[in-house]
């Protein structure tokens, strides 16, 4: 939780991997059920989890997360259903909203007023394709005044982590010049670091959101910390879990 940020309304917490049941590589509050973890064990983490931020008798609901820009209301109609995208909206009271991360951004959005939650997972494809503007295209139907809109940006893969080749940079900045700053070159190593973060920043400021606050924590680099399917890959540890992120309205349940 932001230490700026005290909201009586809404339950939301980017978890570390500690405090869980599982075992071995998932060690140990592995909640994806996509995973050859104990899928009991999973349930109980993700119980462990709701019950933290006092959401243990809210609904939640997962997507099916698939690196894309697509963004679904979820409501009493489709809770049930398997709905495929990596941000979710709902007004509903009684439903929270989860995303699975372990190097991707976690991200959250609600608004003051609080009439709605908002849940994003955004990687570079995500950033790419601007998840961030899909939702709050959205989100403007509901709450239309900008200034009462906040987001919150969760530990991810931070820029001294984040490696990238040439070819990948192109496709940004054929998407908007203006990405260019957020990719750095280094002359000795002929690497190229591309600041997630910092884009996620920049396009929530580009639609005129600026109560932007950030839980900066790299999950690479935070071994103790966070699953990171970068860092299991280099240290050849695969497969890891997934860290739960949740937000809920609190007072309603």
């Amino acid at each position: 939780m932001h230490k700026k940020l005290n909201i009586s309304d809404i339950g939301y917490g980017f978890f570390t991997k500690n405090w869980g049941l599982s075992i071995d590589n998932h060690a140990s509050l592995n909640c994806s059920h996509n995973t050859d973890d104990d899928q009991n064990v999973v349930n109980k983490n993700i119980n462990i989890a709701k019950k933290k931020l006092g959401l243990d008798k809210s609904k939640l609901k997962f997507i099916s997360q698939t690196h894309s820009n697509q963004v679904a209301i979820i409501d009493k109609n489709n809770f049930s259903s398997t709905v495929e995208a990596d941000g979710s909206i709902t007004q509903d009271k009684d439903i929270s909203l989860a995303v699975l991360t372990a190097d991707c951004c976690p991200i959250f959005i609600y608004d003051s007023d609080i009439n709605f939650i908002c849940c994003l997972h955004a990687g570079w494809k995500g950033c790419l394709l601007n998840i961030v503007g899909s939702a709050l295209e959205q989100i403007q139907t509901i709450q239309s005044n900008v200034n009462k809109i906040f987001a919150i940006i969760g530990p991810c893969l931070n820029k001294a982590n984040f490696e990238v080749n040439t070819d990948l940079k192109e496709q940004f900045v054929i998407k908007n010049s203006n990405y260019d700053k957020f990719f750095t070159n280094m002359k000795k190593t002929k690497k190229t670091l591309f600041d997630m973060r910092g884009l996620i920043q920049f396009q929530f400021n580009k639609n005129l959101v600026n109560n932007v606050y950030h839980i900066n924590f790299d999950t690479y680099e935070n071994e103790n910390l966070f699953f990171s399917h970068r860092r299991s890959t280099h240290d050849k540890t695969l497969p890891t879990g997934r860290m739960i992120n949740i937000i809920g309205f609190k007072n309603n349940i």
